[in-house]
C-alpha cells in the first residue's frame, strides 16, 4: 500500500498493490529453480531484475529467459543496458554460451 496523506488517497489508484522490483527476487529465485527442476518447457524468469548479476542469477537457476519491469520505470533502457552488461559479464567469466550456465546452481546440502 502507498497512501497519500494529504488527500488520504490511495497512491496507486486502487487501495493495495502488488509487491515488485527487488523485493521478489528471493521468491522468484527459488520459484525459478523449482519451476526449471519440474517441467520441460522454457521458464522466464522475472522480479528485480537491475543488473547483469541478478539476470545471470536467473539462467543460473534455470530460466531461458528473464524479463524487466520495474528496472525499466528509472531507466527506460534497462533491458538494452542489461543485454549489453551481460555479454561483458559472459566475457569476464569466459563463458561462451547461455547453457554454460544454465540450470548449474549446486546447491549446498549439509
Amino acid at each position: 500500500m502507498a497512501v497519500d496523506q494529504r488527500t488520504r488517497k490511495s497512491r496507486l489508484g486502487n487501495p493495495t498493490g502488488g509487491l515488485s522490483g527487488p523485493a521478489i527476487k528471493p521468491i522468484t529465485l527459488r520459484l525459478v529453480w523449482e519451476s526449471s527442476k519440474a517441467v520441460q518447457i522454457p521458464v522466464v524468469g522475472l522480479g528485480g531484475i537491475e543488473t547483469a548479476a541478478d539476470v545471470l542469477d536467473y539462467i543460473l537457476m534455470g530460466a531461458t529467459a528473464v524479463q524487466v519491469g520495474t528496472a525499466s520505470f528509472s531507466d527506460p533502457r534497462a533491458s538494452e543496458r542489461l543485454a549489453d552488461d551481460v555479454r561483458m559479464a559472459f566475457f569476464d567469466a569466459n563463458l561462451f554460451a547461455i547453457n554454460e550456465l544454465r540450470g548449474n546452481f549446486l546447491p549446498e546440502i549439509g
